[in-house]
């Protein structure tokens, strides 16, 4: 793997030289534009708002609009010098126990490499993480953007998982949303809702799942590239309607119990 970061995670007065990289990756099919007619490449340039002519990535830099038509141009400098110890550094601002945290604002996972020579406060790190159970919250700066984290160990590791800041999160008050309560959902109903959950509650087993649109994906290229006319699967529309409850919930459990006793 490639790191994308390197710099410090501060600690109280301790410093680890770490290096971030990315802990995902995406399933994608890359795709070219092309020309219907002629399956001509289509090129996207970057081109001048002034004169259409095309403009060398290495002449293009960052300016921002203060007043209309007008720009100060920033280099990559001026964005170090906003914060330099920002820029350098994961500093972790206090640890939280875990389940305090609403997952709506993790973002996306990394991992932390230590450097040579700092194996041991990094391990230091990690132990007492696992014996207080908290997790650790963290802010940097990456990509001109400040960020918060998540800190905490996975096995032998160290995942910082990159946060939304709460003003980054929508409010959900413009949707036109149900009071549960005003529902009144019979007492039964509800019973059977849990027995469902219940019966239909596995074991979490992350390896077991996988894109398999993607796979599909590339079964469909694969027989267009031998001359192969993809396999038509018909597909089954939703209901329209949303029907008896009790009903739907009584053939569910039924279904559930015979999968079960299947497996």
């Amino acid at each position: 793997m490639r790191s994308i970061w390197s710099g410090a995670l501060a600690f109280g007065l301790i410093y680890i030289p770490v290096k971030l990289y990315d802990a995902t990756r995406t399933h994608r099919i890359n795709f070219d534009m092309l020309r219907k007619e002629d399956l001509c490449r289509v090129r996207y340039v970057r081109v001048c708002g002034e004169s259409g002519e095309e403009v060398p990535f290495d002449e293009i830099v960052k300016g921002y609009q203060y007043r209309k038509g007008e720009y100060v141009v920033l280099d990559p400098q001026d964005f170090r010098r906003a914060n330099v110890k920002k820029t350098q550094t994961i500093e972790i601002h206090g640890f939280v126990d875990g389940g305090e945290v609403d997952q709506k604002f993790l973002e996306k996972p990394y991992y932390l490499e230590p450097l040579r020579g700092a194996a041991k406060a990094y391990s230091l790190l990690i132990e007492a993480l696992q014996k207080s159970g908290k997790v650790a919250v963290a802010r940097y700066v990456m990509k001109t953007r400040e960020h918060m984290a998540l800190i905490k160990p996975y096995e032998n590791v160290l995942v910082l998982n990159q946060m939304r800041f709460a003003d980054e999160i929508r409010s959900s008050s413009q949707l036109d949303l149900p009071s549960v309560k005003e529902q009144q959902i019979p007492q039964r109903e509800l019973e059977m809702a849990v027995n469902l959950i219940e019966q239909l509650t596995i074991p979490w087993e992350p390896e077991k799942y996988h894109d398999s649109y993607f796979e599909d994906l590339q079964r469909i290229i694969q027989e267009k590239v031998e001359g192969k006319a993809p396999e038509e699967i018909p597909a089954e529309p939703p209901p329209s309607q949303i029907g008896d409850l009790f009903s739907s919930l009584s053939k569910s459990l039924e279904e559930a119990k015979k999968r079960q006793k299947a497996a």
